[in-house]
């Protein structure tokens, strides 16, 4: 792993064919079309229609089962392990909402600053104290700890207003991780979640950190294993 990184020349070559990969099938015309187009935070980044996270209808405040999220996984495609979501919008909160209602999640990992340069990233989607109701979910912000300066937990207390079941979500919020930038060290975000995807990668720069960031983590298991 470690020549791999040291080889420029190759990471280069893997980096272009990252970039000039095409999904097949890559069809977007259910995020690209009315009324979805304007929910989505980027025209350059858009749900393939055979891969996307679907909401219940009937449950919406729109009636859409549309949402900018894509589920990824691991072994069985009936079970996604991750769910990777745009950072929402104002007018998609209770869309983000909805869909961690409805998939189960307890677990949150956020790896983007509300704001970046003054270019708004994403949209504050809890409270910053107390409680906010969305549409039928009312979201209470239990507490709020500040682990160092990368990054930050939150703990929400979750309910639904319709059948008054509640449940705990466990919001990750790392803050070093820039639209187009890297983290300083690949340490913090280990020490940050480490087994957590780090989603999506924009840069030949994010894209060496990602690779540097799992050859440490491969290291550190190497050496910690009997001899």
């Amino acid at each position: 792993m470690e020549d791999h990184l040291k080889n420029k020349n190759r990471l280069e070559r893997e980096w272009e064919a990252l970039c000039s990969y095409q999904a097949e099938p890559s069809a977007c015309s259910v995020g690209r079309g009315e009324p979805n187009a304007k929910k989505n935070r980027s025209d350059a980044v858009v749900v393939y229609d055979h891969s996307r996270i679907h909401l219940k209808a009937e449950n919406n405040h729109g009636n859409s089962d549309y949402i900018n999220a894509s589920p990824i996984m691991d072994h069985d495609p009936r079970n996604p392990t991750y769910i990777s979501s745009q950072g929402p919008l104002l007018s998609t909160v209770v869309d983000f909402w909805q869909m961690v209602w409805e998939s189960g999640c307890v677990v949150v990992v956020m790896l983007t600053p509300l704001s970046e340069n003054g270019v708004k990233q994403c949209h504050p989607y809890w409270p910053d104290e107390g409680s906010d109701v969305y549409h039928v979910y009312e979201v209470n912000l239990v507490s709020e700890h500040i682990w160092c300066e990368d990054f930050l937990v939150r703990s929400f207390y979750l309910k639904n207003l319709q059948t008054n079941e509640t449940r705990t979500v466990t919001q990750f919020h790392f803050l070093s991780w820039m639209d187009r930038g890297i983290p300083n060290s690949a340490r913090t975000l280990l020490d940050f979640r480490r087994d957590q995807r780090a989603g999506m990668v924009q840069t030949k720069e994010q894209f060496e950190f990602a690779l540097t960031a799992v050859a440490e983590e491969v290291n550190a298991i190497l050496k910690a294993l009997p001899q």
